[in-house]
């Protein structure tokens, strides 16, 4: 099997964790949880859809990109 069909085939048998800035209700949270080889993303507002899953690599990439301002465009600053 590739790298990332075992990250599809891993439990998600952890805790879901979200950022402090995401609203105190919930319903509107980009999740993410440990496991084994990755992490798996989800939309708390629709638990019922399979969770993304990344390798380190890839996540580490997103994230690099997002502090380096990367994705600033594609915020609706009026929402803030």
């Amino acid at each position: 099997m590739s790298e990332k069909n075992d990250l599809y085939s891993a439990p998600l048998d952890g805790e879901w964790i979200k950022s402090s800035h995401s609203t105190t209700n919930g319903d509107a949270c980009v999740r993410l949880m440990k496991i084994t080889g990755g992490v798996a993303v989800d939309d708390s507002k629709s638990p019922h859809r399979e969770p993304l899953r990344y390798t380190p690599t890839e996540l580490t990439a997103f994230i690099q990109a997002a502090k380096a301002g990367e994705f600033d465009h594609l915020i609706d600053d009026t929402e803030n």
